[in-house]
C-alpha cells in the first residue's frame, strides 16, 4: 500500500485548509490512519488519527479546530483544519501500519499573514 498526501498551501491566520491522504491498492478499509506534523527545528508530533471504525483521536493543540474523517469508497482520509494559527505551520504527513510503517510524502502548510 502507498499513501499520497496533498492539499497544503499558504493560508492566513483564522483560515481553513483541507488535507487529503489517499491510499492505493486493493484495500477498501485500511487500518488506522494518522496525520503527523513537523515544524522546522521541532520533533514530529501526532495531530490526529482515525481507526477503521472511524473512532478519532486528536492532539490537544488542535482539538476543536481540526476534524479527521475518512471515505473508504474514495480511499481517502481527510484532515479539515479550521481557525488556523501561525503555530500550525508545518510539514504534514499521513501514516499507517500495513505490515510495516507506511508514510505518505509531506504536504506543507504555512499559516501567515
Amino acid at each position: 500500500v502507498q499513501l499520497q498526501a496533498f492539499g497544503g498551501g499558504l493560508v492566513q491566520p483564522g483560515g481553513s485548509l483541507r488535507l487529503s491522504c489517499a491510499w492505493s491498492g486493493s484495500i477498501v478499509n485500511i487500518n488506522t490512519v494518522s496525520w503527523y506534523r513537523q515544524a522546522p527545528g521541532s520533533q514530529r508530533d501526532l495531530v490526529a488519527s482515525i481507526t477503521s471504525g472511524s473512532s478519532t483521536n486528536y492532539a490537544g493543540a488542535v482539538k476543536g479546530r481540526f476534524t479527521i474523517s475518512r471515505d473508504n469508497a474514495k480511499k481517502t482520509v481527510y484532515l479539515q483544519m479550521d481557525s488556523l494559527k501561525p503555530e500550525d505551520t508545518a510539514l504534514y504527513c499521513c501514516y499507517t501500519l500495513y505490515g510495516r510503517p507506511v508514510w505518505g510524502q509531506g504536504t506543507l502548510v504555512t499559516v501567515s499573514s
